[in-house]
């Protein structure tokens, strides 16, 4: 199961094109596109249920809501996936995208609820030293460098934190991500789907680990 050539040209005729007029006249071909990146994602959600257990997988609507967006183009120019691991134990959740000189895979916290971040700021603040091991996994740099992503973060530390906190960089985060980007080359190339994999199980210590921080107290008593 690999991406084919003809996914990422409809994508990106869709990024030169990205009105209704065009989509109309090419839907038959945006349908057919669509159901060869489900099947990429079905298979994707296959090998992940070998090594995690996954609640839910879903493809993301390629209809874009505009009501409260200066962009409005009405379609994203990409295929992407999320999913979600089982239950109240199990956190975390994987995502994939496959967009033409923009396709990556992440996995980790993003916005967690206010509830959550303050329980993993906790943790830091206390002691960041398995986390940081995370970071220091020679498989975690593998795939995703040195450091926990994060869309957005604060410019301090956050109210009630100390700002000359030696863990403040992370201490100011508003999520946790790992993230793995990918060439179109890379995406067309045969073993594209076991790379995506290997990424994957890649962020199983770093999940493990959030998982038991977000299911215990600071005294590491089971919250279930």
């Amino acid at each position: 199961m690999q991406i084919e050539k003809s996914t990422l040209k409809f994508l990106k005729d869709l990024q030169k094109n990205n009105n209704r007029d065009w989509f109309a006249e090419h839907k038959e071909t945006y349908v057919l596109e669509q159901k060869k990146a489900k099947a990429f994602f079905e298979e994707v959600h296959l090998n992940l249920q070998k090594h995690d257990d996954i609640e839910k997988s879903k493809m993301m609507r390629i209809y874009r809501d505009v009501r409260f967006s200066k962009d409005k183009t009405p379609y994203k120019a990409h295929f992407a996936n999320s999913f979600s691991r089982l239950g109240k134990e199990l956190r975390g959740g994987y995502f994939l995208r496959i967009r033409p000189g923009e396709s990556f895979l992440a996995g980790g916290f993003w916005e967690p609820n206010k509830e959550d971040l303050f329980r993993i700021r906790k943790e830091i603040e206390l002691d960041a030293s398995e986390i940081k091991d995370i970071l220091k996994d020679k498989n975690y740099q593998k795939y995703f460098g040195k450091e926990f992503g994060s869309f957005s973060e604060l410019k301090t530390a956050p109210r009630g934190f100390d700002k000359e906190h030696p863990d403040v960089n992370l201490l100011r985060k508003k999520g946790f991500i790992a993230t793995r980007n990918f060439t179109d080359t890379e995406v067309l190339a045969p073993n594209f789907i076991e790379e995506v994999d290997k990424s994957f199980k890649a962020l199983r210590p770093f999940f493990n680990l959030f998982s038991d921080i977000l299911t215990t107290n600071l005294n590491g008593e089971s919250l279930l």
